[in-house]
């Protein structure tokens, strides 16, 4: 079947429902709206539908004979973020906003339901939608899979797509290992000996603490991590005090830890630790520090990957391809794809003729073409699959 000619006839529906979302952004496990609509259309095309799986999540199965399972996941949630575009679909939400386009990917998993409803005679097998909630910090996916949403029945590949601004429309990423990394928030509370700032002989100063301590964990990555790896290590807050003429008893770090494997993972929360203890115990204060575990790092499968990139070339062209798209954002498919060997897909969706914002930021705007092309790559890759 012509894949790509038959998801450019879903253009026109598949804007609408972008638009509609868009204008409709809904936060982490509050995505119900957003899944009504979903389950109703899905049902519409003869899915088997399950609600409310981790709140808000929506599962649509289609058993079309013998063959293989294969899973596609799709993302619901918004962002607290008040939107600043001057365009007709803007957020009709106040502080919220779909700034990551989760928008675009539920209308690009409507178009693949579509399609593999519509199209049957292409594949054999049993296709599962999973709608996701809460992929935004609340781990919606680890929470899918603890309401059972990967068994009954288990899938044998799993897929996803994230459209991408940082390449252009009309491109695709699809990288095997490692794609995205591992995360882990830290807080770190230094407490030392506050008073008078006119007299700071008389203190332990927590402030000048926290900033030796802000230097020095810039060394675990220049010095602890091979050159050949990577890792970032962040601090994003530094609290403390209130007044210009007082040193304050206390200080509170807050922060991220990324890295692409587990071995990396343990050696840079160690130096972290150590690093802000014994930087603490230097200066005559005390720390404790606290680190949580978000996601393990996404690593797509190199078979799956591969027919990926068959579906990208075959269906685009070579020069569609791009090599080695990775990034050290998170990403909680990363659960999925620890369960279930599988490919996550990057989808061009920058502007051909501007500048394309960056996600997360309150300009954020795809290329609607992408839309297109997400749903023919995801449909030709699902039938090959199932073929």
């Amino acid at each position: 079947m012509d894949t790509l000619t038959l998801a450019a006839g879903l253009h026109e529906r598949l804007v609408a429902w972008r638009r509609d979302f868009h204008m409709h952004p809904e936060l982490g496990l509050e995505e119900r709206r957003s899944a009504g609509i979903i389950a109703e259309i899905l049902r519409g095309l003869g899915y088997r539908v399950q609600e409310g799986v981790a709140k808000t999540g929506v599962v649509g199965l289609l058993e079309n004979g013998p063959g293989p399972v294969v899973m596609s996941r799709v993302d619901m949630d918004a962002l607290p973020i008040q939107e600043a575009n001057d365009v007709p679909y803007v957020s009709q939400n106040p502080g919220c906003m779909h700034a990551c386009g989760h928008d675009a990917h539920m209308a690009i998993g409507l178009g693949v339901a579509t399609l593999m409803a519509q199209h049957r005679d292409a594949w054999r097998g049993t296709l599962k939608l999973i709608f996701q909630p809460g992929e935004e910090g609340a781990n919606g996916a680890a929470l899918m899979i603890e309401d059972g949403v990967l068994e009954n029945p288990r899938p044998d590949v799993a897929l996803a797509v994230h459209v991408w601004n940082k390449n252009p429309v009309g491109t695709f990423g699809a990288t095997a290992g490692p794609v995205m990394a591992g995360a882990e928030s830290w807080k770190a509370k230094i407490v030392g000996k506050g008073g008078h700032g006119a007299m700071p002989e008389q203190t332990v100063d927590p402030i000048v603490t926290a900033a030796l301590i802000v230097s020095a964990l810039q060394t675990v990555v220049s010095r602890n991590v091979s050159a050949l790896d990577t890792a970032v290590v962040t601090v994003g807050a530094l609290l403390s005090g209130d007044a210009f003429n007082v040193i304050p008893d206390s200080a509170e770090l807050r922060g991220t830890i990324r890295t692409y494997n587990l071995q990396t993972r343990d050696m840079v929360i160690r130096r972290v630790r150590e690093i802000i203890e014994g930087t603490a115990r230097m200066m005559g204060a005390e720390a404790t520090v606290g680190l949580y575990p978000l996601t393990p790092p996404l690593v797509n499968d190199a078979n799956v990957t591969a027919l990926v990139r068959d579906v990208v070339t075959d269906l685009f062209g070579a020069d569609a391809l791009k090599s080695d798209v990775r990034t050290m954002g998170s990403e909680d498919a990363a659960f999925f794809l620890q369960e279930i060997p599988g490919c996550f897909i990057f989808v061009g969706s920058g502007f051909a003729d501007r500048e394309a914002p960056a996600h997360h930021n309150a300009h954020f705007d795809i290329d609607e073409r992408a839309l297109v092309n997400g749903v023919a790559v995801v449909v030709e890759a699902l039938c090959r699959l199932m073929g």
